[in-house]
């Protein structure tokens, strides 16, 4: 059995921060549980463009205010505590953040902390015992 609290998290290694987001990796692939688990706060007035074309997400939205546009279709759906969506097609899509948002991450396969976005947005696929590309 694993437990963590989130304040164990802050500041450490699996605490990451971007000029848009924060996340708090929770889970992660040295688990070996096929899952990773994040909670994820989005800043209040950024707006941010993901592909994540090695992994599908799945996100719940816990806090906050904002929008997410599938940047396939130019559907846009709004995103409030309650709403969950899931990029189950490697949807390339931007989120806007209107009041901070936070919310619970689950990706497949799971990260292993050391993925870093590219220029797309994209997170290369990274398995324990190699490298980040």
């Amino acid at each position: 059995m694993i437990v963590r609290t989130l304040d164990e998290i802050d500041g450490g290694d699996t605490d990451i921060r971007s000029e848009n987001w924060r996340s708090k990796r929770i889970v992660l692939a040295k688990e070996g549980v096929g899952f990773s688990l994040h909670e994820t706060t989005l800043y209040a007035g950024t707006e941010s463009s993901f592909w994540y074309a090695n992994h599908i997400e799945a996100v719940f939205i816990t806090h906050g205010d904002g929008e997410i546009e599938d940047l396939a279709t130019g559907e846009v759906h709004p995103l409030k505590p309650g709403t969950m969506y899931l990029l189950n097609d490697h949807d390339k899509h931007t989120v806007r953040v209107r009041e901070e948002i936070r919310c619970v991450c689950v990706f497949n396969p799971p990260i292993t902390g050391r993925e870093v976005h590219d220029e797309n947005g994209v997170y290369p696929l990274v398995t324990e015992g190699t490298a980040p590309a």
